[in-house]
């Protein structure tokens, strides 16, 4: 048996959107509603809405929107199930039954974990036994791991054999498809199956609940690929894990540290830096930045020193731009090698080489994101030859073109300027150019979209297009209008469902209409879960559409007259079809239609 609607409903009741959406990010009222950056998308200018009354959310920017519930299962990647659990956890209130598929979905979570959780003691076993000898050795004396971390973090060997893991948890009442299901094993192409990982050193993945959700692990020989993560599983989504996190979240620090390696998190943290985080092999994701926003307001960024850890740097700067978390950049120096070049360095070799105190120097001269991309730039030119000292001078202005702060652009204007040993007037006249350039870009890419009308009228959601605009606007009208009054449902006699041209809408309708007739809340909240996210996304924005109350009977019977008129059109097979669309044409004329 599902959710029943009814606790649904006192759920919905109980729970206040303002209250849920600002435990995640800060708002602002202005006006009827409250705003603030999307967190779904990147943006400089809020255009995430809130509206109390309605109680849904709706972004103008990315189109996404809903109710309480679909808030949180985008912000915390939920089923509908499980967020719906959580805020009625929050409320005190206790679900009182589940359906069969969530049933079962929890007890699949539920049993991975418990197997996680016995497979990383196995691993950690294997640290004392003969078969993982080569591994303790590894995390004793090549990374100088102590006794102390490595049992913090759980570190443990798999044994080089096929079949020990399974071996071990079928003793514990696991069978092969448990192990399959959690990503420890892996079925052959002759039908057998084998322990994923052989002969690796194994480090636990823990979430901030203390749950095991995963392993990343190290290869022992020369053997590939070097580190292999578990696979994408119930509970194992790589896009929205911070490796370390669990302990980071506590640190008196005033900031987060993200390096690339799990090895560095580990070094870091023996060494005192208990901020320290890293993706799982994964570039930086929104969901990552979200995760962040939640436990520090400063990030700072420590990517191995080589093209790929730039490259890296450079990609995380742009995604963090437009979010709540400040960026700094700890660049690392080069090594010298055994030849007398200087290579590549991370953060696990610096921290031995030159211990934490030299660390924490570091940190302190960790640059802003805006001095290191022109750092970056200024690397690429050579400043004693006039035609460098030009291309730097334009490459410089692209990147302080696009600060939002006027005194920053002013600064670094001065800055390159002198640098460069040109005026800066120079530098802040090039700035002001491409400025302007860019906002000429926005104002005609603006109007080639509203040369469009068609197009702006359309859902985002391509699986929605309307294929009849001039009714499903109507459709759209008469949603918003039973919105705002839901007794008006009495003036619908002879709209059906079946008559909107659109599927979504008029879903939407008859589920609304049947609540009404029950005698029930009549609110988009109360469609989630009955309606896919895109469906969701499109009804919020048309429900966040004026329509004064004053008018909406007017309204409401408009919009109903041309439904009707779509609809008959689009039966037209006969003489008789005709006539009567002539006569619906011509009472919604009477109308004022």
């Amino acid at each position: 048996m599902a959710i029943p609607e009814s606790f649904l409903d006192e759920l919905n009741s109980r729970v206040n959107i303002v209250d849920v959406v600002s435990s995640y990010l800060p708002l602002n009222k202005k006006g009827a509603n409250y705003w603030g950056l999307c967190p779904f998308h990147h943006e400089k200018t809020p255009s995430f809405s809130v509206n109390e009354s309605k109680q849904i959310f709706h972004c103008f920017g990315c189109g996404k929107g809903g109710g309480p519930i679909r808030f949180v299962m985008e912000m915390d990647s939920l089923p509908f199930p499980e967020a719906v659990r959580k805020l009625a956890q929050q409320e005190g209130m206790e679900v009182p039954d589940d359906s069969p598929g969530d049933g079962a979905w929890r007890e699949k979570r539920r049993r991975i974990l418990e197997l996680n959780r016995e497979a990383a003691r196995f691993y950690r076993s294997m640290l004392s036994d003969p078969r993982g000898g080569a591994v303790a050795a590894y995390i004793r004396d090549k990374r100088r791991i102590s006794p102390k971390f490595s049992t913090r973090f759980g570190l443990g060997a798999a044994p080089e054999g096929w079949d020990s893991l399974i071996t071990a948890m079928k003793d514990k009442g696991y069978d092969k498809s448990d192990l399959i299901d959690a990503g420890l094993a892996v079925a052959g192409k002759n039908g057998g199956v084998y322990d994923k990982y052989r002969n690796r050193l194994m480090l636990p993945v823990i979430d901030v609940r203390g749950d095991v959700i995963g392993f990343t692990s190290r290869v022992m020989d020369d053997s590939t690929p070097k580190y292999l993560n578990t696979p994408e599983t119930a509970i194992f989504k790589k896009r929205s894990i911070l490796y370390g996190l669990n302990y980071a979240k506590n640190t008196r620090r005033p900031n987060f540290i993200l390096v690339e390696g799990n090895i560095d998190v580990i070094t870091l943290h023996q060494a005192g830096f208990d901020n320290t985080v890293a993706t799982m092999g994964t570039a930086l994701t929104e969901e990552h930045v979200r995760m962040l926003a939640r436990y520090t307001k400063e990030l700072v960024l420590c990517y191995d020193n080589d093209a790929a850890g730039e490259d890296a740097t450079q990609r995380a700067i742009a995604l963090l731009k437009n979010s709540e978390v400040a960026v700094k950049v700890l660049r690392l120096p080069k090594k010298q090698l055994a030849d007398g070049t200087l290579g590549k360095q991370d953060a696990d070799d610096y921290i031995k080489n030159f211990g934490p105190g030299a660390f924490e120097g570091l940190m302190d001269r960790s640059a802003n994101s805006a001095e290191y991309r022109l750092n970056v730039v200024r690397g690429q030119f050579d400043l004693g030859r006039d035609d460098q000292r030009a291309a730097y001078l334009q490459a410089a202005a692209e990147v302080i073109a696009g600060l939002p702060s006027p005194v920053e652009r002013d600064i670094y204007a001065g800055r390159c300027a002198e640098l460069a040993k040109v005026s800066k007037e120079a530098v802040v006249q090039e700035v002001d150019g491409l400025r302007k350039k860019r906002v000429r870009q926005a104002r005609k890419q603006e109007e080639r979209q509203n040369l469009a009308p068609v197009r702006q009228l359309q859902p985002k959601s391509r699986e929605l297009r309307y294929a009849n605009v001039r009714s499903a606007r109507a459709e759209e009208g008469v949603l918003r209008v039973v919105l705002l009054d839901p007794e008006l449902f009495r003036e619908l006699d002879g709209l059906e469902p079946e008559q909107f041209s659109a599927p979504h809408l008029g879903k939407a309708y008859g589920l609304l209409r049947r609540r009404w007739r029950e005698g029930r809340g009549v609110t988009l909240a109360a469609l989630e879960g009955q309606l896919a996210p895109e469906e969701l996304d499109g009804l919020t924005a048309a429900a966040q559409q004026p329509q004064a109350r004053n008018t909406a009977r007017e309204a409401l019977e408009d919009c109903k007259q041309t439904i009707l008129a779509e609809s008959r059109r689009g039966n037209i097979h006969s003489a008789e079809d005709l006539n009567g669309l002539q006569q619906a044409l011509k009472q919604k004329k009477a109308y004022g239609g």
